[in-house]
């Protein structure tokens, strides 16, 4: 079990990790950038915390899917019907890369780079709480019939898209976004009564 002052300096070094790979890139995240941008004496605090490259780096993808998770968990407690759940899920993730750019633009960088395992169950993870949003909306009589994993894809790429949209043009109302992609996909899955 970690202390709490262990838990803190990890928490910290983490942070630093996420900013640099942000500016320079997960190829170009020495120890020594991230000790220096944490406010590390030296890169050996960082090796008696992490062992080694590859961990930290596992525990910057773990902080920032932990984090979006978290959010998205309060963002859509105590919405009742799959309608509001759906636009819930896509504003709340909207929002969440809109409103924490460095640290999706690092888990970008380190995906496109290798920097972690995605397969098939990683994906599955990933995207079974809106095919389970999909599903329980068809069950109910909310949405119309069609492929949940293909419009669970669609609507997944369509929101996975943004952070590579915000690198091209950071000046992307994150908002509209929102909105728009929320509106496509609520007429795209709408029941017609």
């Amino acid at each position: 079990m970690r202390t709490f002052t262990e838990t803190a300096r990890r928490a910290q070094i983490v942070e630093a990790a996420i900013a640099v790979i942000a500016e320079v890139g997960s190829h170009q995240a020495s120890f020594a950038r991230i000790a220096k941008r944490a406010g590390l004496s030296s890169t050996g605090l960082i090796s008696y915390h992490f062992s080694g490259r590859q961990e930290l780096i596992d525990e910057v993808v773990s902080t920032i899917v932990s984090d979006m998770a978290a959010f998205m968990a309060e963002r859509l407690a105590g919405v009742a019907d799959a309608t509001g759940a759906l636009r819930g899920y896509i504003e709340g993730t909207i929002e969440f890369i809109g409103a924490h750019r460095s640290q999706m633009k690092a888990l970008v960088d380190i995906f496109m780079n290798g920097g972690f395992h995605y397969d098939a169950t990683t994906e599955q993870v990933v995207v079974s709480p809106l095919e389970d949003i999909l599903r329980s909306g068809q069950a109910a009589g909310e949405f119309r019939g069609f492929d949940t994993k293909v419009m669970t894809a669609l609507i997944q790429r369509a929101v996975d898209g943004l952070p590579f949209l915000l690198t091209a043009d950071p000046s992307v109302d994150v908002a509209s976004y929102a909105t728009e992609v929320a509106t496509a996909f609520d007429l795209a899955t709408r029941a017609s009564h």
